[in-house]
């Protein structure tokens, strides 16, 4: 099963951006801006970093994180490098959530920050084939002024490669209606709405989430389990969750991977995809994540291909590449079953 998710071509629908940066990378970015962060300049150090007590505290080393890109070039970087690891992986297509105000707020101009993801997209794409998008998110802990502002760099920049409107950062103390005008701003010219809600908290910021920002996919989305109304209505209206095991447990959001209510969700009929949230920070890769899914859901290699398919058609990615990665999934499928004792015609 690891061979077959390793050579398995798939797309990513939740990745943060500065989440995803290697070690290596945070490392080096560390070591150039010693003395002014907290984030150790040595690989080996950084899983000790990396380890949270809680979801607030992983916001905080998050942050530290975001606080070393500091330039043009830092972004243009982290994204190729990005974007290098994700095609690793046989990953295609990928949206990487941004948040551009954290860059903004540290006297990166909008127009800089979309320049060097578009660079680093155009790039990623020639050279390395895999065609990536962006989600710019709200930080939520931020409040109004930071809607605002994502709103404006969106809006006014314009990038290619922008597909959709997000929230992220804590879901406590920061509910989601408030955003609503924003949400409904980007949705008039366009963009898709994809907020984070239901990881930390319960059901009613799903509600929130659906009734006030019009989700049309939801990030995490995990206490839905709890209530089967929210089940049922998910289920029946095709709006997919953005499922990411590990990093529920690493933020404490679930006890333990074995308590993860993957299964229940997909027992009630509920679309969804698996995606890695900020690989590196919680000791994953996408590849893992779909061996956490498949041993959670005790899924052969068929239900695997499934589950890759079921990310494409979720994607707000081109016809085009959801039609040639989708017949690419079909054919590696046939491949390696033929390839097992017994298989073939």
């Amino acid at each position: 099963m690891r061979d077959f998710i390793a050579g398995l071509p798939k797309a990513e629908l939740h990745v943060h951006h500065v989440g995803s940066a290697l070690p290596r990378i945070v490392a080096e970015l560390a070591a150039r801006h010693e003395g002014s962060t907290p984030v150790p300049a040595d690989p080996e150090l950084l899983a000790d970093y990396f380890t949270f007590t809680d979801f607030g505290h992983f916001i905080t080393v998050y942050l530290s994180v975001v606080d070393l890109i500091r330039d043009a070039e830092d972004v243009r970087i982290l994204t190729y490098e990005v974007a290098r690891e994700l095609s690793r992986q046989q990953v295609r297509y990928a949206e990487l959530t941004c948040t551009p105000y954290s860059h903004f707020k540290r006297g990166m101009p909008g127009e800089a920050f979309c320049e060097a993801i578009e660079d680093a997209r155009e790039s990623a794409e020639r050279e390395l084939g895999i065609v990536l998008r962006w989600c710019f998110d709200i930080p939520g802990e931020a409040g109004l002024p930071s809607a605002e502002e994502t709103l404006r760099i969106a809006l006014g920049e314009k990038p290619a490669g922008l597909v959709s409107f997000g929230l992220g950062g804590p879901e406590i103390g920061v509910p989601r209606p408030q955003f609503r005008p924003y949400f409904e701003m980007a949705k008039a010219n366009g963009l898709h709405s994809v907020p984070h809600a239901g990881e930390t908290t319960g059901p009613q910021t799903i509600w929130d989430a659906l009734n006030e920002l019009s989700a049309e996919r939801i990030g995490h989305g995990i206490s839905a389990a709890q209530d089967p109304a929210l089940l049922a209505h998910l289920a029946q209206t095709g709006i997919p969750l953005e499922v990411c095991p590990t990093s529920n447990v690493r933020t404490r959001a679930v006890r333990e991977i074995s308590e993860h209510p993957l299964a229940t969700l997909v027992e009630a009929g509920v679309q969804l995809s698996i995606n890695s949230d900020d690989p590196p920070m919680f000791g994953t890769t996408l590849n893992h994540e779909y061996e956490v899914a498949a041993s959670l859901l005790q899924l052969d290699e068929q239900g695997v291909a499934e589950l890759a398919r079921g990310a494409v058609r979720q994607s707000f990615a081109p016809d085009w590449v959801k039609t040639s990665l989708l017949a690419e999934i079909d054919l590696y499928a046939v491949q390696a079953a033929d390839l097992r004792p017994g298989g073939g015609v």
